[in-house]
């Protein structure tokens, strides 16, 4: 049997619950496998019954753990989760360690959670280039919220905004993260603002510094002013106070129309990324022909300028 006709048969096992049939489907996303258009096709019904939320935050400021303790507050609610976690994998080897498995062992016999560890494959952005293809599949086994934990990013690493519905900025007292914050990177992208690790001195100040940061930010009537929560996740303190933010927020969403927009946004974003990595193949395989070695030895003798080159270029490559 085909990896292609065994689509029909993963998706339907998916859709039951079954995690190695999710870990099949989510491997051939990873992998760019050839039955990857029918996989899509086969999840399409199901897209945007989840709620994605999206985690982000400099290194060590205990985004594993945060992300940990909110599964067990979503499962509590009789939720369904799965959780993307996006681990950075070696300039040289292209490997990962893929930690944030080992951090997640609470969960790992309770079948209404699925936590799936990728690599970052060397994708700028915090996320992988894989990770919008792996919520659908998600959402098509049934999961009522997706967690997608990014890589420990800095300022302007903000590619998760794109993907979730809610983005939480993780900061820690004593990390320098007030500071972050008033850049507009991290500053933009955050719904949620939670304050981790807040028994540590200094949690306050850090408090503070987000609020009077917010403050000074300009907001149309009936814009989304970021919360501002404390909890020290090792310790399953406050994670209800984050949850509750995350439902404001999703209120708001529903309430504004901003959701569909937010959804369409994503959508629009996903498709132009696929038809530029088609495009990027098809250029690749420029070097096998003698279109763009004609069209170099024309520039640079002066008969033709580069624009209208790569117009010609282009038109090759679309015809």
């Amino acid at each position: 049997m085909t990896r292609s006709r065994d689509v029909p048969t993963l998706v339907a096992k998916a859709r039951e619950g079954d995690p190695r049939s999710v870990a099949r489907l989510i491997s051939l996303v990873e992998n760019g496998d050839p039955a990857l258009p029918e996989v899509a096709a086969a999840m399409a019904p199901w897209a945007g019954r989840a709620q994605v939320i999206g985690l982000t935050g400099a290194p060590g400021v205990g985004k594993s753990t945060t992300t940990n303790e909110l599964v067990r507050a979503l499962r509590e609610q009789g939720a369904r989760v799965g959780v993307l976690a996006v681990d950075p994998s070696s300039p040289f080897s292209g490997g990962a360690i893929l930690g944030d498995r080992v951090r997640m062992t609470d969960h790992t016999s309770d079948r209404g959670v699925y936590i799936r560890s990728m690599s970052s494959r060397g994708q700028l952005g915090g996320l992988s280039a894989a990770t919008p293809q792996a919520v659908r599949v998600l959402e098509g086994a049934g999961c009522d919220v997706v967690l997608v934990e990014t890589v420990g990013v800095g300022q302007a690493e903000v590619e998760i905004v794109s993907l979730a519905d809610t983005t939480l900025v993780l900061l820690a007292p004593g990390m320098g993260d007030a500071i972050q914050a008033v850049k507009a990177g991290v500053l933009e992208i955050a719904d949620v603002f939670v304050i981790n690790k807040a028994d540590r001195p200094g949690a306050d100040a850090t408090y503070r510094d987000i609020q009077g940061m917010l403050a000074l930010g300009e907001r149309a009537a009936g814009d989304w002013r970021p919360q501002v929560v404390r909890a020290v996740a090792l310790k399953g303190e406050g994670l209800d106070d984050v949850v509750a933010a995350i439902g404001k927020h999703r209120d708001w969403l529903e309430s504004s129309g901003n959701l569909r927009t937010s959804r369409e946004r994503r959508a629009a974003a996903e498709v132009s990324a696929l038809a530029l990595g088609v495009l990027r193949a098809r250029m690749g395989g420029l070097g096998e022909g003698t279109a763009l070695n004609d069209l170099a030895a024309r520039v640079a003798a002066g008969e033709l300028d580069p624009y209208a080159a790569a117009d010609e270029l282009l038109a090759g490559l679309t015809n």
